[in-house]
């Protein structure tokens, strides 16, 4: 759980001159309560959805891509650290994963998980879920930007199962499980998929829906959402993307949803005031291509970082 140094550019003193690299402090002493940043080594989930593994290496990336971003609002900023599943132990990993950030949130600081196959979406809910109290009676509402709705039935946890996994943790819980999704391929989801959405009572906009043009469109569905729970867990998969933009994926999208409208999203979650978490998934720097998925990524994590209204 060490954090890895943060390097880059120095272009003087002050914090005119600031970037990324020289705002990240490590978790443990932190100064005061901000956002926590924490890797999930993990790509154990995705082999076992047969996809292409390599994501283990996400976080690292994602901390390379953000170091020398310039920092125009000066915020606390703490590395944690990975939790790494290097041994086939998904289910140990994500709980080792909902430990740090059920800590990091007890400090009170705002969890970022750089990912990692999507099966961290499991671990940051466990993680949240201790974070808010298991005795909660707030809402939580789950906003997924994904080609997936990863509701997969199988024997054991992959990256294609959490949002069922959390639906059947909130239910056993008497919770009502509330989940959004938007950038949904319907030829990436089959009919069982989408009926197992319309069980749950899921909402969800396909990726035809959120084009440039119907951007406005979007965020009232984003809006409406966000108004109808107490706080968000926000899950970025890179693959909702178009391939073109985010290459660096196990699985990338033919359409996709442009970055403008993800950032869009991005944006209007993080200025709502009801952001719990954020989480970055899918991210594999063995297919990318100049980095380019990683850079979208870090931009789309400096936005909700920066442009977070705390409650």
């Amino acid at each position: 759980m060490d954090p890895p140094e943060w390097t880059g550019r120095d272009d003087g003193p002050g914090t005119e001159h600031l970037r990324w690299h020289r705002a990240v402090r490590p978790l443990a002493g932190a100064g005061g309560p901000g956002t926590a940043l924490i890797g999930f080594a993990s790509d154990e989930g995705v082999r076992r959805n047969k996809g292409r593994t390599g994501a283990a290496e996400g976080p690292g990336a994602l901390r390379r891509a953000l170091a020398p971003l310039a920092l125009h609002s000066p915020a606390l900023l703490y590395d944690g650290g990975d939790v790494r599943v290097d041994d086939g132990d998904l289910e140990g990993g994500q709980r080792a994963l909902g430990e740090a950030v059920a800590a990091a949130m007890a400090g009170g600081h705002f969890p970022v998980v750089l990912g990692g196959g999507h099966e961290v979406a499991y671990a940051s809910y466990l993680g949240l879920d201790a974070g808010l109290g298991a005795d909660r009676e707030r809402t939580l509402g789950v906003l997924n930007l994904d080609a997936h709705f990863d509701l997969r039935e199988e024997p054991a946890a992959t990256s294609g199962t959490g949002f069922l996994q959390i639906a059947r943790d909130e239910r056993a819980r008497g919770r009502e499980f509330r989940y959004a999704a938007v950038g949904i391929s319907r030829t990436a989801n089959t009919g069982a998929l989408f009926d197992r959405a319309a069980e749950l009572g899921a909402e969800y906009l396909t990726d035809d829906a959120c084009s440039l043009l119907a951007v406005e469109k979007v965020l009232d569905f984003v809006r409406a959402f966000v108004d109808s729970v107490d706080d968000v867990y926000l899950t970025l998969d890179l693959d909702v993307l178009p391939a073109w933009v985010a290459p660096g994926v196990s699985a990338p999208a033919a359409l996709g949803v442009a970055p403008e409208v993800v950032q869009a999203v991005v944006d209007t979650v993080a200025a709502s005031g009801r952001l719990a978490l954020f989480d970055v998934a899918e991210l594999n720097p063995s297919l990318d291509a100049d980095g380019r998925t990683a850079r979208v990524a870090a931009r789309m994590i400096d936005r909700a970082v920066t442009g977070r209204c705390p409650a």
